[in-house]
């Protein structure tokens, strides 16, 4: 990909998307001053950028009008009835799993209508969750969640849906469409065992959470790049750092090697208590301590520099249980694809190949609601 391409992504991706003026004609933020260059249609694109006028090379604010534009052109390609009808399929029990359920009537109100289940196994009746009330065009829904953990706020996300597609939201509803589906992606994806590598790497960064700092705890694997674990603590003391040791180990099956973290003591004696071989040669962890900021854990760092692009859109978090702490893990592991394992995301790198379709947040979203 062309460094202009790639920086005119990261304008959409990442700031003030292009206003639209009309059919034809584009203001493009720049990224180094608060100044708009305006992109027309004379043709092909002209750009009144110094980049455009001078070298006579496709710039990085037209590569964005486009990226926009291949956008929009892909949301409307497809008709979205089918998805929504299927979604309000239920096919067992909400209580003990039984598929031995019949239709039971249903109840309406203005907005919505619920249609009720009795399952015949345990007398028990319940309510479908009319997901058709909110996606009416899923591909709306999906847009906004890649936005958001590519680094818009809510309230630029409603602005570009209504600039590009004509879809007027409040920042609001946004806002609960990714806490409810992002709980739903969060359960579908927890259930598969990643086939990681015998090294980790482990590392913490801080984090501001409703004004004060903690410390975000991420496990990756050396060879997958999955994000095996990560959690929240107030300190960094021996039960904290073996908290994100017990949770990679009922993630994954594998029995680490070797684990590099930074110099934290904490670490030394936390592997000690959850690995009891550790003292035994033919079983041992080797436990690598290097400085922060080292090579030696660059995986974790680059983890950490991505997910301080969106943390610093944000300026911190409201709550430690919020939608960027709970559903980027899902993000980074089976949405977004990784050039350091040949255009594969973490999730297929290790084995775990959900057939996800050319939009992935669709996929993951259909596959989450109906299974």
């Amino acid at each position: 990909m062309d460094e202009r391409e790639v920086r005119g992504y990261s304008i959409v991706s990442k700031g003030n998307p292009p206003q639209l003026v009309n059919e034809e004609t584009f203001l493009v933020p720049s990224q180094s001053s608060d100044k708009r260059y305006k992109v027309t249609l004379q043709n092909t694109w002209v750009c009144e950028c110094p980049d455009f006028q001078f070298r006579k090379v496709k710039c990085k604010h037209i590569f964005a009008v486009e990226f926009l534009l291949k956008m929009r052109d892909k949301l409307n390609q497809d008709s979205s009835l089918d998805f929504a009808e299927e979604l309000t399929t239920v096919d067992k029990c909400q209580f003990c799993s039984s598929e031995n359920i019949v239709k039971n009537g249903s109840i309406k109100n203005k907005d919505e209508s619920k249609q009720r289940f009795l399952c015949r196994d345990c007398n028990r009746t319940f309510y479908s969750e009319s997901h058709l009330n909110y996606l009416k065009d899923p591909k709306i829904i999906t847009l906004a969640f890649d936005l958001y953990f590519k680094g818009l706020s809510l309230r630029k996300i409603t602005d570009t849906l209504n600039q590009f597609y004509g879809v007027k939201l409040h920042h609001e509803t946004v806002r609960r469409w990714l806490m409810k589906f992002t709980e739903k992606m969060n359960e579908y994806t927890e259930q598969f065992k990643p086939e990681t590598s015998d090294t980790w790497h482990i590392d913490e960064q801080m984090i501001k959470v409703n004004g004060k700092f903690e410390w975000s705890w991420n496990c990756l694997d050396d060879k997958t790049r999955f994000l095996i674990a990560n959690n929240l603590t107030k300190k960094r003391n021996i039960d904290d750092a073996c908290s994100i040791l017990k949770e990679a180990k009922d993630t994954t099956d594998t029995r680490p090697r070797t684990i590099i973290t930074d110099k934290l003591p904490s670490y030394r004696k936390a592997i000690h208590k959850e690995f009891p071989a550790w003292w035994t040669k033919e079983n041992r962890v080797k436990h690598i301590k290097v400085k922060s900021k080292s090579r030696a854990n660059n995986l974790v760092e680059r983890y950490h520099s991505t997910f301080r692009e969106r943390d610093k859109t944000m300026r911190g978090f409201k709550t430690e249980n919020n939608i960027m702490t709970t559903g980027f893990k899902t993000y980074y592991n089976f949405i977004r694809k990784h050039q350091g394992l040949d255009g594969l995301t973490p999730s297929q790198k290790a084995g775990i190949e959900l057939n996800l379709g050319r939009n992935r947040w669709l996929s993951l979203l259909q596959k989450s609601l109906s299974k």
